[in-house]
């Protein structure tokens, strides 16, 4: 047995939910940008790179560095404005189902993960900071723990906390919940990568399909109150 909803009443008032997952992705992707094309050719450093490889990085880049903290701190808010729109626009629709809490736990975790780990970047493109090898190591450890799987294992429980309500309830394209599902296995997975690095490659799988993720849900939302009718 499945549910359909079909148009009711009343527009839900609220955020508008494309819209804002596009500006979350163009200032994540900014910041990325301003690292990819300020450094003259060299890489960000990796977990697995020297330490006295990750304090040149930061000792030679810090301006590409703190515009790249700078945008996405910027990208945290749309992110914690897109999870509290929609939950509410899921409420709002009807859904009473615990995913949909479970999803505001996962979204304002992430949004909170990736604020910690720009203000640690920002922290580490300071003069001086990148001076103390070891402090910089330390340092870029916390911020790669915000900004890894941190941020991919609860941005996981957002997607899911919302893609399993709306394969029941059918308001919007069934690819939409079921690439939702997808991506969010890759970022469960990507929480072995406290203990196993290969496992550090389901991170990107989790952050880059996402915002298409966010993207295509946030235009595909219905915004009228809807009635549930079950189908066998």
């Amino acid at each position: 047995m499945a549910h359909e909803m079909e148009p009711k009443g009343p527009r839900h008032p609220s955020p508008p939910l494309g819209p804002v997952a596009v500006v979350y992705t163009a200032l994540f992707c900014a910041g990325l940008y301003a690292i990819a094309t300020s450094s003259g050719g060299a890489h960000f450093p990796r977990p697995w790179d020297s330490a006295q490889a990750m304090a040149a990085y930061f000792q030679q880049h810090s301006k590409a560095v703190l515009l790249c903290a700078l945008l996405q701190f910027g990208s945290a808010v749309p992110l914690g404005i897109f999870t509290a729109a929609i939950v509410s626009r899921l409420q709002f629709l009807g859904v009473r189902a615990a995913g949909a809490t479970i999803a505001l736990y996962g979204g304002l975790a992430a949004s909170f993960a990736l604020t910690c780990c720009s203000i640690v970047l920002w922290v580490m493109a300071h003069p001086g900071v990148a001076d103390d090898v070891l402090l910089t190591k330390a340092l870029y450890y916390v911020s790669f723990g915000f900004g890894g799987f941190g941020y991919s294992v609860p941005l996981a429980l957002l997607m899911s906390g919302v893609s399993v309500p709306l394969l029941f309830y059918r308001v919007v394209p069934k690819w939409i919940p079921i690439l939702g599902l997808i991506v969010a296995g890759f970022g469960v997975v990507s929480w072995l990568s406290l203990e196993f690095v290969p496992a550090m490659f389901f991170i990107p799988l989790t952050r880059f399909p996402g915002f298409v993720w966010m993207i295509a849900v946030g235009f595909a939302m219905p915004t009228a109150a809807r009635r549930v009718e079950a189908r066998s």
